[in-house]
C-alpha cells in the first residue's frame, strides 16, 4: 500500500507570515504522526504576480522552520501542459466550456443570486455556444476562460471559472491535477479555502482521480480578529527573522513548541 501524502503548497507572491507557518508546520506534524510523505509545492501559475524570489524565501522560511520535505519541489509553472492536457479531456466530456465574457459582460448578465465569494452568478451567456464557433474564437485569440458546467454540489458557484489561461490562473485544474500526480492523499488547508471543496472533488470525479481526505482548520487571526494576509500587510516570517524572532518562538507560538 502506498504511503499517506501531505503537501503544504504556497503562492509565491509574497512572502509567507504565521498562518502560512501554521499551515505548513500542521501538514508536516500531521505527516510526521503518521510516517507520511510530506511535499512541498510551489504554485506560481500567476506569472504576473509571483517571483522566482519569493519562491526561494519561502523555501529558506520553511527549513528556517525546522521543516524538510521530499524532493524535487513541484513548481506549477513548469507543468502548463498537464493542466491543459486535462482541460482538453474536460472539454471532450462537455464538462466545461471556453467563455469569452470579460468582466463587465458577466456582471451585466448576472444572475440575482451569488458565489461563496460574494460575486454574483454567470448567467451564462456563453455556455451554449457551438463548439465551432468557440475553437474559430479562441483560434481568432479571444481572451477566454474555462467554465465548469454547474451541478449538485457545485451549484453554488454557477458555473465556475476554473482556468484563465491568458492570465496564469489555473488554481482549481492545477491543485486537482497536481494532487493526483503526486499521490496527495489528505489535504490539510485553511477554511477560507472549504468552500471549493466540493470543485474540487467534482473535478476529480470526472477525471477519474481519487478524492484525498480534506480538512480544513481554523485561521491565524490578528488583534483585531482579521485573518493574516499578505495583502493586509501581515508580518512575514522573514521580517520576524530579521528582528530577532527565533523559530523556537514561533513554532512555541503556533501551538507546535
Amino acid at each position: 500500500m502506498a504511503r499517506h501524502a501531505f503537501r503544504f503548497a504556497p503562492s509565491p507572491n509574497g512572502l509567507l507570515h504565521l498562518g502560512h507557518a501554521y499551515s505548513a508546520l500542521l501538514n508536516w506534524r500531521m505527516a510526521k504522526a503518521e510516517d507520511a510523505r510530506f511535499l512541498v509545492r510551489i504554485e506560481d501559475t500567476d506569472i504576473t504576480r509571483c517571483t522566482i524570489a519569493h519562491a526561494a524565501q519561502i523555501l529558506d522560511d520553511l527549513a528556517w522552520l525546522g521543516l524538510g520535505w521530499e524532493e524535487p519541489v513541484r513548481v506549477q509553472s513548469e507543468h502548463f501542459a498537464d493542466y491543459e492536457e486535462n482541460i482538453s479531456r474536460l472539454w471532450a466530456m462537455d464538462a466545461v466550456y471556453p467563455c469569452f465574457c470579460s468582466r463587465k459582460e458577466s456582471l451585466a448578465h448576472a444572475r440575482e443570486e451569488k458565489d461563496p465569494d460574494g460575486v454574483p452568478l454567470y448567467g451564462g451567456t456563453c455556455r451554449n455556444l457551438s463548439r465551432d464557433e468557440a475553437e474559430r474564437r479562441i483560434a481568432a485569440g479571444e481572451q477566454y476562460g474555462w467554465r465548469l458546467k454547474a451541478s449538485g454540489d457545485t451549484a453554488l458557484w454557477g458555473d465556475a471559472v476554473i482556468a484563465k489561461p491568458r492570465v496564469g490562473s489555473w488554481y482549481h485544474i492545477a491543485v486537482v491535477t497536481d494532487d493526483h500526480l503526486q499521490g496527495i492523499t489528505h489535504v490539510v488547508r485553511g477554511k477560507d479555502i472549504e468552500a471549493a471543496t466540493p470543485l474540487h472533488i467534482k473535478l476529480q470525479k470526472l477525471l477519474g482521480f481519487a478524492t484525498p481526505l480534506y480538512t480544513h482548520h481554523d485561521l491565524i487571526r490578528d488583534e483585531a480578529g482579521d485573518k493574516l494576509s499578505k495583502s493586509a500587510g501581515s508580518p512575514s516570517l522573514l521580517s520576524l527573522r530579521q528582528n530577532g524572532v527565533t523559530a523556537e518562538k514561533v513554532r512555541a507560538e503556533l501551538g507546535f513548541g
